[in-house]
C-alpha cells in the first residue's frame, strides 16, 4: 500500500461512525458510505429513516428567480438520493411487511414508483396491458411488488384505527399532519380505482412458470450507470436475487386472499375465491417451509382466514356431521333454523367448545334482529341467553344483567326450558363437586328472587334439583319462601272492581308494612292495607314512610277524612303517585292517580278535582317527556284540559302553585300565545304571578315584529322583572342619631322572588321566549354604571335604556342570573349562535380570553357549516371581530390579531402593523402568513420579514389587477382556512 493510500484509509477510520443529525444523508451522500452504515449491528438512523429521509430531500421544490415554486429538479444530485432510498429497501430484501409497517402510504408509493421507474417499466402503460412473461424478470417483480402493495394498501385502509392520542396543539404540526392525510386519501382513492386491474396483474402471476429476481444493492448501482456500461447484465436472467415461483406464488395468493375476503362483505360471492387463495396459500406453505426467505406469511391470521371462510364458504363435499361448530351455527342464523342453533349451544354447553364471545356476539346479532321489529325472535332470545348463562355459571361466571332483564316476568314456559337447559349442561356422574355446587347454588337463587310459589314448587320438585340439593335444603328454601311470599293470590276470577280485593291471611304487622312500603300496585296496596286495619285500630299508617309526602295544601284535606283506611289509602296513593312522577315512572304514576280517582269519587268533590289537577300535571309531564321532546305538538284534548285549568273558577278548591306554573310553561313552549294574551280571565292575572308573567312573554313575542313604539308590554314585563330582581334596605338609628344601613334583603313588592322567577324559566324550551328573556337580562347588566364591556344579544333594544333607582337593583344577582339563563338555554340548543355569543362577551367581560374565543368561533362554526361558508356578517359583526382581536392580543397571539384585522369592514392597518412588530409570540408565527390576503399587510410584512413572506405575496390570486370576485374568492378561502385551524386550537 502506498503512503498515500494508506493516510487516506487512516483518516477514513478516524472518521466518528454517526455524523451530526442534521448533515447524516449528506454524509452518506458525499461519502458513499452507505453499505458500511447498513451493515453496522444496530445502524442510527435506521434503514427505514434513511428511505424516507432520501425521498423527502429528492422531493423537496425548488424557488426559481423570479421567486416561483417549482418542481424538484431531476439532476444528479436526486437521481442519487433516490437510488439510495432503493438501495436500502433492497438491503431490506423488499419486504412489503417491513416497509408497511415503518413508511406511509405516500412515502411507500414514491418509493415503488421509482422502482418502476428504474426498471424501465414504460410511464403511463398500464400494467394489466403488459405481459408479465415477456418482460425482464426484474421488471415484472417490480410491477408484481406495486400491484401486491397496491391491494394491500386497499386491505389494510379498510380496517379501523386507533388514532394517536394529540399531543398540545401546534399549528404547523396539525397542518403537516393534514397535508399527509389528503395526499395517502389521494393516493387510496386512486389505489382503490385501479384495484380491478391491480387483482388482474396478480392473478396473470400465477400462471407464471418461471422464477424471478428482485433487484439487489449491485443491480442497482449497474442500472445508475451509463447504459454501455451494463452490458445488458440486469436483463439476463441471473441478475439480482432469485425469488421461486413457489414463492412468488405464496404471497400473491395470500395478498388475493386477503382482496377477495376485504370484498365479500359487499359480495359474498366472492368469499369463495378468498377460500380457493388461502388454501392454496396453505399448500404452498406445506411446499417451500416456512423458513423461506422471501414468503413471510403470518400463519395464525392465514388460519383464522381460512376458519372464516369454512365458515361462510362451507366446502361443497363436507356433511353437516363434518362442519365445525361455527359452521354450522353461521348456517342456522341465515337459514333462520333458531331451535338448531339452541340444540348447538346446549350440547357445548357440556363440551366448552365454543368460545363465550362467540356465542355473546351470536346473541347480540338476535337481539338487534328482535329490536328491528321481529317480535318472534324475543323467545330465541330468552333461550340463547338461559344457554349462555348455564355456560356461564358452569365456569364460576357470575349472572348476566341480559339474562336478569329477560327473567323479569316469569312464566312456565319460560321455567321448564331453563330446567331442561340445566338437565342437560352437566353429567351428574362426571361432574365434579365444585360444578355440581355452582348448578345448585344458581336453582337455589332463581328460586329466591320468585314471588310465584308455583314456579317455585316447579324448581323444587324437579329432578336435578333434588339431586344437587339436600333434603334439609329444600326444605329449609320451600319454608323461606312461604313466610316470604305472601303475595300469592290463587283467586283466578279477575278482580272488577276496587273494593272487591280479598284480605290475604294474617301475617305480622312488620312484613306487611315493608310490603306497603315497596309496592307501587294500587290493589295490592288497598289489600295490604285492609289486612292492616283487621289486625289493629290504634295506628296511622300513612305515617309508615317518612318518604311519603304530600303537599301542605292537600294535607288538610286528606287527613280530615274520618274513615282511617279511606284516609290511610287517599294519602299513599297520592304520595306514591306524586313521588312516581318525581322519578319519570309515569305509567305507575297514572295507575295510582287513576285508582285514587276513583276512590274519592265517591265521596268528596274537592278530592276529585284536586286529582283531575294532579293527572293534568302528570299528563304534561308525560308528552314533554316523550313525543315533546321530538316536537310532536300535544294533542288538542290536553291543550283544552289545560285552558280549562287556568280558566277554572271553583272555590275552596286546594290548588298547587306548581300546575299553574307548569300549565303557564306548557302554553307558551307550544306557542299558545293568542290565548294566553286575549283568553286569560282577569281574576287569574291578579291571583297568578305564573299567569301574569305569562301573558307579558305572549305579548311581547306577539308585538316583537311590529314598531318600536308600539312594544308597551315589552316595557310592563321590564318592570315586573326589574322589581323582582329589586332589593330592600333595613336602617338602623344609632345613639348618635346616625341613620346606618344593616341589610339588604330581596323586595317584597315583585310578583315573585328572583329564584321563582329562575325556576319558571328552566321549564320553557320556546327559543323565542328563552331568547326575549335572555335579552331582558343582558340589558338590565349592561344598565349598570360601573360596566365596562357590554353584552350583546338579539332583540336588546326593546327595553328601556335607563332605570331611575340604579340603587335598588341587585346587580350581582342579575349577573349570575345572566350566567344561570345562558348556561340553561345552551343546554337546550348548543347550535344557538346568539346564545353563544352572548356566552362568549361573558367570558370576555370576565377577562376569560382563551375560553371567549372559544364561544366565538363556536358561533361562527354553526352558522356556517365549520366555516365551509362565509359567517354572517350580523353574527360576526365588527364587534365581535374587535374582541376576538383583544383576545389574541392578551393572549400574545399577535399573529392571529393581524389576521382578524382583515376581518373588519374597515381594516385595522395601525393594529396589524403593530401587532407584527411584536417580538415575543405565543403563535406559529409563520404558519399563519399564507391566510393573509390584504397586499398592504403583506408588503409590510415582507419589509420586515423579507425572506418568510415571498412566497405569501407571490400568489398570482392576491394580484391587486385581478376581478373583484377572484378577490373576494382568494379572500374567503383564507377565512375559512384561518378560523377552522383557530377552531382546531382552541375547541
Amino acid at each position: 500500500m502506498s503512503a498515500e493510500a494508506a493516510d487516506r484509509e487512516a483518516a477514513t477510520s478516524s472518521r466518528p461512525c454517526t455524523p451530526p443529525q442534521t448533515c447524516w444523508f449528506e454524509f452518506l451522500l458525499e461519502e458513499s458510505l452507505l453499505e458500511k452504515h447498513l451493515r453496522k449491528p444496530c445502524p442510527d438512523p435506521a434503514p427505514v429513516q434513511l428511505i424516507v429521509q432520501f425521498l423527502e430531500q429528492a422531493s423537496k421544490p425548488s424557488v426559481n428567480e423570479q421567486n416561483q415554486v417549482q418542481p424538484p429538479p431531476d439532476n444528479k444530485r436526486n437521481r442519487i438520493l433516490k437510488l439510495l432510498a432503493l438501495k436500502v429497501a433492497a438491503h431490506l430484501k423488499w419486504d412489503l411487511d417491513i416497509l408497511e409497517k415503518s413508511l406511509s402510504v405516500p412515502v411507500l408509493n414514491m418509493l415503488l414508483n421509482e422502482l418502476l421507474c428504474i426498471s424501465k417499466v414504460p410511464p403511463g402503460t398500464k400494467h394489466v396491458d403488459m405481459d408479465l412473461a415477456t418482460l425482464p424478470p426484474t421488471t415484472a417483480m417490480a410491477v408484481l411488488l406495486y400491484n401486491r402493495w397496491a391491494i394491500r394498501t386497499i386491505v389494510q385502509s379498510s380496517f379501523p384505527v386507533k388514532q394517536a392520542k394529540p399531543g398540545p396543539p401546534q399549528l404547523s404540526v396539525m397542518n403537516q399532519m393534514q397535508q399527509e392525510k389528503e395526499l395517502t386519501e389521494n393516493i387510496l382513492k386512486v389505489l382503490k380505482e385501479q384495484a380491478a386491474d391491480s387483482i388482474l396483474v396478480l392473478e396473470a402471476a400465477l400462471k407464471l412458470n418461471k422464477d424471478l429476481y428482485v433487484h439487489t444493492m449491485r443491480t442497482l448501482d449497474l442500472l445508475a450507470m451509463e447504459p454501455g456500461m451494463v452490458n445488458g447484465e440486469t436483463e439476463s436472467s441471473a441478475a439480482g436475487l432469485k425469488v421461486k415461483t413457489e414463492e412468488m406464488q405464496c404471497q400473491v395468493c395470500y395478498d388475493l386472499g386477503a382482496a377477495y375476503f376485504q370484498q365479500g362483505s359487499t359480495n359474498s360471492a366472492v368469499y369463495e375465491n378468498a377460500r380457493e387463495k388461502f388454501f392454496r396459500t396453505k399448500e404452498l406453505i406445506a411446499e417451500i417451509g416456512s423458513l423461506s426467505l422471501h414468503c413471510t406469511i403470518d400463519e395464525k391470521r392465514l388460519a383464522g382466514y381460512c376458519q372464516a371462510c369454512d365458515v361462510l364458504v362451507p366446502s361443497s363435499d363436507s356433511t353437516s356431521q363434518q362442519l365445525t361448530p361455527y359452521s354450522q351455527v353461521h348456517i342456522c342464523l341465515r337459514s333462520g333454523n333458531y331451535q338448531e342453533v339452541i340444540q348447538i349451544f346446549t350440547e357445548d354447553n357440556l363440551t366448552l367448545s365454543l368460545p363465550v364471545q362467540f356465542r355473546q356476539s351470536v346473541l347480540r346479532e338476535l337481539f338487534k334482529k328482535a329490536q328491528q321489529g321481529n317480535e318472534a325472535l324475543d323467545e330465541i332470545c330468552f333461550k340463547v341467553c338461559a344457554c349462555n348463562t348455564v355456560r356461564d355459571i358452569l365456569e364460576g361466571r357470575t349472572i348476566s344483567v341480559q339474562f336478569n332483564q329477560l327473567f323479569l316476568r316469569p312464566n312456565k314456559e319460560k321455567i321448564d326450558f331453563l330446567l331442561e337447559v340445566c338437565s342437560r349442561s352437566v353429567n351428574l356422574e362426571k361432574a365434579s363437586e365444585s360444578l355440581k355446587g355452582n348448578m345448585a347454588a344458581f336453582l337455589k337463587n332463581v328460586c329466591l328472587g320468585l314471588e310465584d310459589l308455583q314456579y317455585v314448587f316447579m324448581i323444587s320438585s324437579h329432578e336435578l334439583f333434588i339431586t344437587l340439593l339436600k333434603d334439609e335444603e329444600r326444605k329449609l328454601l320451600v319454608d323461606q319462601m312461604r313466610k316470604r311470599s305472601p303475595r300469592v293470590n290463587l283467586c283466578i276470577k279477575p278482580v272488577t272492581s276496587f273494593y272487591d280485593i280479598p284480605a290475604s291471611a294474617s301475617v305480622n304487622i312488620g312484613q306487611l308494612e315493608h310490603q306497603l312500603i315497596l309496592s307501587v300496585d294500587p290493589w295490592r296496596i288497598r289489600q295490604i292495607l285492609i289486612e292492616l286495619h283487621g289486625m289493629t285500630s290504634e295506628r296511622q299508617f300513612w305515617t309508615v314512610s317518612n318518604k311519603w309526602e304530600v303537599p301542605s295544601v292537600y294535607s288538610g284535606v286528606i287527613l280530615g277524612i274520618k274513615d282511617n283506611l279511606t284516609r290511610d289509602l287517599v294519602y299513599i296513593l297520592m304520595a306514591k303517585g306524586l313521588h312516581c312522577s318525581t322519578v319519570k315512572d309515569f305509567s305507575h304514576a297514572k295507575q295510582l292517580f287513576a285508582a285514587c280517582l276513583e276512590l274519592v269519587t265517591e265521596f268528596s268533590p274537592k278530592l276529585r278535582q284536586v286529582m283531575l289537577n294532579e293527572m293534568l300535571l302528570l299528563d304534561i309531564h308525560t308528552h314533554e317527556a316523550g313525543t315533546g321532546q321530538a316536537g310532536e305538538r300535544p294533542p288538542s284534548d290536553l291543550i283544552s284540559r289545560v285552558r280549562g285549568y287556568l280558566e277554572m273558577r271553583l272555590p275552596d278548591i286546594p290548588l298547587r302553585q306548581v300546575i299553574a306554573e307548569e300549565c303557564v310553561a306548557f302554553m307558551l313552549n307550544w306557542r299558545e300565545n293568542e290565548y294566553l294574551t286575549l283568553q286569560v280571565p282577569a281574576f287569574l292575572l291578579q291571583s297568578n304571578p305564573y299567569v301574569k308573567l305569562g301573558q307579558l312573554l305572549a305579548a311581547t313575542c306577539k308585538e316583537l315584529p311590529g314598531p318600536k313604539e308600539s312594544r308597551r308590554t315589552a316595557k310592563d314585563l321590564w318592570e315586573v322583572v326589574v322589581q323582582i330582581c329589586s332589593v330592600s334596605s333595613q336602617h338602623k338609628r344609632g345613639n348618635d342619631g346616625r341613620v346606618s344601613l344593616i341589610k339588604q334583603r330581596e323586595s317584597t313588592l315583585g310578583i315573585m322572588y328572583r329564584s321563582e322567577l329562575l325556576s319558571f324559566i328552566k321549564k320553557l324550551r320556546e327559543p323565542l321566549v328563552l331568547t326575549i328573556i335572555l335579552s331582558l337580562f343582558v340589558k338590565l347588566h349592561n344598565v349598570r354604571e360601573d360596566i365596562v364591556n357590554d353584552i350583546t344579544a338579539e332583540h336588546i333594544s326593546i327595553w328601556p335604556s335607563s332605570i331611575p333607582n340604579l340603587q335598588s337593583v341587585d346587580f350581582e344577582a342579575v349577573a349570575i342570573t345572566v350566567k344561570e339563563l345562558v348556561r340553561y338555554t345552551l343546554s337546550i340548543n348548543p347550535n344557538n349562535h346568539s346564545w353563544l355569543i352572548i356566552q362568549a362577551d361573558i367570558y370576555f367581560a370576565t377577562n376569560q380570553y382563551s375560553a371567549a374565543l372559544h364561544y366565538y368561533l363556536q358561533a361562527g362554526a354553526v352558522c356556517s357549516d365549520f366555516f365551509n361558508k362565509a359567517v354572517p356578517p350580523d353574527v360576526y359583526t365588527d364587534q365581535v371581530i374587535k374582541r376576538m382581536i383583544k383576545c389574541c392580543s392578551l393572549l400574545n397571539c399577535h399573529t392571529q390579531v393581524a389576521i382578524l384585522c382583515q376581518f373588519l369592514r374597515e381594516i385595522d392597518y395601525k393594529t396589524a402593523f403593530k401587532s407584527l412588530q411584536e417580538q415575543n409570540s405565543h403563535d406559529a408565527m409563520d404558519s399563519y402568513y399564507d391566510y393573509i390576503w390584504d397586499v398592504t399587510i403583506l408588503e409590510y410584512l415582507t419589509c420586515i420579514l423579507s425572506s418568510m413572506c415571498i412566497k405569501a405575496i407571490g400568489q398570482t390570486e392576491l394580484n391587486a389587477s385581478n376581478p373583484e370576485e377572484v378577490l373576494q374568492l382568494a379572500a374567503q378561502r383564507r377565512k375559512k382556512k384561518f378560523l377552522q385551524a383557530m377552531a382546531k386550537l382552541y375547541f
